[in-house]
C-alpha cells in the first residue's frame, strides 16, 4: 500500500490530545481587529485550545493520516 500524504495546512492547525483519541484546535477571532474585544475575551476565552467537534473529526483525520 502506498504512503499517504499529509495535508500540511491541516498539520499546522491541529494536533492530537495525549491519548490520541481527540483532536485539538485553536479558537478563531484572535488574529486581528482586537481593539474592540475585551481583555478577558482575548485572554480567557480565545487563548484556550478547543476540541474539534465530533462531526468534523472524520474530515480532519482524513487530512492527517499519521496523526
Amino acid at each position: 500500500m502506498p504512503k499517504l500524504k499529509t495535508r500540511k495546512a491541516a498539520a499546522k492547525r491541529f494536533r492530537a490530545t495525549g491519548s490520541g483519541k481527540k483532536i485539538l484546535r485553536r479558537k478563531a477571532f484572535k488574529n486581528h481587529l482586537l481593539n474592540h474585544k475585551t481583555s478577558e475575551q482575548k485572554r480567557r476565552r480565545l487563548s484556550n485550545l478547543a476540541l474539534v467537534d465530533e462531526r468534523d473529526e472524520k474530515e480532519v483525520r482524513l487530512m492527517l493520516p499519521y496523526l
